[in-house]
């Protein structure tokens, strides 16, 4: 089939595509940076010379400029060039990869005028923890708020900066139940009370809290309910208090309990019995209840998921005990010491309901037998778990060519996508994937090395974006056809 003869569908994909592929002869490279539409996706090569380079920046698009600050190849020169660009957009870019940058660009670029860059650079834990700290000073409560979040490994005069900052939010930030990295920090002991006593920073610093009779009848008695969840979580809760946060009118703190090492089987049970029961029966939110009701909803809303996804470290601590758990949680928990576990340990796992075999797949895949890799495969549905999605494109278990060539006849579309990772695959297999009903299966098919070329200029035109996306992409096409392609795009 002539490429002349194609008039591609996605023509802007098909381009995306093109930008990416590591056979485009230079000078068409070039001839990329004329293109108007698409996300700039050429100056996110690897390959480009420093002349590729400057012309980009003469062109001064950018889409193009945004790119090429995303792309970690780039040299320092250029970096120190874009730091001085005029568009915060393209400066923000450059803070992504700061772990390649020089420290020269990072310095400029700390004291930004646009917010976007600094927020960056306050997240980035690649940041230079000096340059990091000044964050701790900037105007923006909203930069100082985002620095706390995810710093929390900051040197100590920081986070007392952080945890006395005048505004409520950055002291939330900074004493919170969630950072975006671990380990959470523990704040000074001098400073405990005064957080204790701080609506905002009040649930972060429970668990560090000295659990005396009158703090602890004060945290229990709390309004907030994210204080007493973390007081279900203390390590030296009474009984009797853990008795009574059981029945919390608040499912989370009963979810908190439940995950406890130390909580009675029975009461385990009935937490479990009970969230499950409350959730179904709770009525819809008032459409005139304030955000605060509403919040309240959706939280025992989605506390019978809560306890699915629970991982807790003290079962993976001690497996054997909970592989047969009645609770996923703790069946998955157990999962995660993978390669402690013993074979039968390990079996009855990987035939265990999707969340917990892919968990066990996930971290032990040389435990894995070709049959039962297979059949985890083959009875993976990604629309029944969002917290499995993850698994759709892990490519965690491997199968010999033997097995990928037989599943690229299989009736089920997710395991003829797997057939092209034999890289010899037989041409009369590949060119049959290539016409495949299923676009998942012709977008992994389209960049194989014995695909047909006919069939190859077919996926250019293909009704989807991805597949013909990954066409243009392929470093099988032929120059010739490349370059018809820029001809039919203007370029």
């Amino acid at each position: 089939m002539d490429a002349d003869d194609l008039t591609p569908v996605h023509l802007d994909q098909v381009m995306d595509g093109l930008a990416t592929n590591s056979a485009l002869p230079a000078p068409m490279v070039r001839r990329l940076f004329a293109w108007r539409r698409g996300g700039g996706k050429v100056a996110m090569r690897p390959d480009l010379t420093e002349d590729m380079i400057a012309e980009i920046l003469a062109i001064d698009d950018h889409r193009l400029l945004h790119s090429l600050a995303l792309n970690d190849r780039l040299p320092d020169r250029f970096r120190l060039r874009l730091a001085a660009h005029r568009d915060g957009a393209v400066r923000a870019a450059l803070v992504i990869h700061a772990a390649t940058a020089p420290r020269e660009m990072l310095e400029e670029l700390i004291d930004d005028p646009d917010p976007r860059v600094r927020t960056y650079l306050a997240q980035g834990h690649e940041t230079p923890p000096d340059l990091r700290a000044r964050l701790a000073a900037d105007p923006d409560p909203a930069i100082r708020a985002a620095l706390a979040r995810h710093w929390p490994g900051a040197p100590e005069a920081v986070r007392r900066i952080l945890l006395t900052d005048p505004e409520a939010r950055v002291r939330a930030a900074a004493c919170s139940t969630y950072y975006a990295h671990g380990p959470h920090p523990t704040p000074p002991s001098d400073l405990l009370p005064a957080l204790l006593a701080d609506p905002v920073t009040r649930a972060g610093a429970v668990i560090r809290a000295v659990l005396d009779a009158d703090t602890l009848q004060r945290l229990a008695a709390d309004p907030d309910s994210k204080v007493r969840a973390e007081l279900a979580r203390h390590p030296d809760l009474p009984p009797p208090v853990r008795e009574a946060l059981a029945v919390d009118p608040d499912l989370n703190v009963r979810v908190k309990v439940f995950a406890r090492p130390d909580t009675p089987e029975h009461v385990r049970a009935q937490i479990h019995a009970s969230v499950h029961e409350l959730s179904r029966s709770a009525a819809d939110p008032d459409p005139d209840a304030d955000d605060e009701a509403v919040l309240q909803w959706y939280e025992n809303a989605f506390a019978p998921t809560e306890l699915r996804i629970l991982r807790l470290p003290w079962v993976t601590a001690d497996p054997l005990p909970h592989i047969d758990s009645p609770y996923v949680s703790f069946r998955v928990s157990a999962a995660i010491a993978g390669k402690t576990l013993p074979a039968d340990a390990v079996a009855r796992l990987l035939d265990d309901e999707e969340m917990v075999r892919l968990t066990m797949a996930h971290i032990a895949p040389h435990l894995v037998d070709l049959a039962t890799a297979e059949s985890i495969e083959r009875r993976y549905r990604p629309r029944q778990d969002k917290f499995t999605f993850w698994w759709d494109e892990a490519g965690v278990l491997t199968f010999p060519p033997a097995t990928l060539r037989r599943f690229a006849t299989d009736p089920e579309p997710r395991l003829r996508s797997f057939a092209p990772r034999d890289p010899n695959l037989p041409l009369e297999l590949a060119e049959k994937l290539a016409a495949d009903p299923e676009d998942r299966v012709r977008r992994a098919v389209a960049p194989h090395r014995n695909l047909p070329l006919p069939s190859l200029l077919r996926l250019l035109s293909d009704s989807s974006e991805r597949v013909a996306e990954a066409a243009g992409a392929s470093p099988f096409l032929p120059g010739e056809h490349m370059e018809r392609l820029l001809n039919r795009a203007g370029l």
